[in-house]
């Protein structure tokens, strides 16, 4: 991994090279794909590299967790509380809609979830926009093919460094890194809500979704679960779908 490790910090530094920009910026959860991340562009960027700690009813160990990043990598860092701007932003929806009489309870939690997911982009794009740096994402393969990942939240970025990465791939890249052992341990989650995991929430584990993007045989449910997530999030994966050009055809 560590030739890995040089050819993704060369890339780095030639794509903001490229983009004329200074420097990146990436989301700090104290999950291990955002850890790895902070790592790589703080290799990349000492002095023009930031992690931004965005908690949003988060729990207290994930912040410990993400304040153990900043420590390890030694990344330069900000904190930004969501959580006051996210209850009133989405209080303020729901009131609306049900004064329709029209809000739909079942989709309330995804949408809760999501919104964070948006509003933390919005905040690194806003860093990002100061600093003129661009944003990195910390979406790994299996995210990707499955599109476990929010449309226009984490999913919108500048660029993402682990997208030909399977989980366990992250993992050795992060014990290459150095990254603290109860980081490369700890289940994997988005903290959308308390006590989510992400092997819980898709109903299939990452061991199992990277044997399968490595051409490996797993069960005929995991493979199901796989094909169906992965065939169901197409449009995350694609730009904005537009109709044909009509400019260029003759209406009969």
């Amino acid at each position: 991994m560590d030739q890995h490790i040089k050819q993704l910090t060369q890339w780095l530094k030639e794509t903001v090279k490229e983009s004329k920009t200074n420097g990146l910026v990436v989301g700090l959860s104290g999950g291990i794909d955002s850890t790895v991340v902070a790592y790589l562009i703080k290799r990349a960027f000492k002095d023009d590299s930031l992690g931004v700690i965005m908690p949003c009813k988060s729990t207290e160990a994930d912040a410990e967790d993400a304040e153990l990043v900043v420590e390890g990598s030694g990344i330069n860092h900000l904190t930004i509380n969501l959580t006051d701007q996210h209850d009133a932003l989405f209080n303020n929806i729901k009131q609306q809609i049900e004064k329709n009489g029209e809000w739909n309870e079942d989709k309330q939690q995804l949408a809760d979830a999501n919104l964070r997911a948006r509003l933390r982009m919005s905040t690194l794009y806003t860093i990002a926009t100061n600093y003129n740096y661009l944003v990195v994402g910390t979406d790994n393969q299996a995210e990707w093919y499955t599109g476990y990942f929010t449309k226009y939240g984490d999913g919108g970025v500048d660029l993402a460094p682990l997208l030909h990465y399977t989980k366990s791939e992250v993992r050795e890249l992060a014990r290459t890194l150095g990254v603290p052992e109860q980081i490369i341990k700890k289940a994997p989650s988005a903290g959308l809500w308390h006590g989510q995991t992400d092997e819980e929430e898709m109903g299939v584990s990452y061991n199992s979704i990277d044997a399968f993007l490595n051409g490996e045989t797993v069960s005929d449910e995991d493979a199901e679960i796989i094909e169906s997530m992965h065939q169901r999030t197409a449009h995350k994966r694609a730009l904005p779908k537009s109709p044909p050009d009509f400019h260029h055809f003759t209406l009969e």
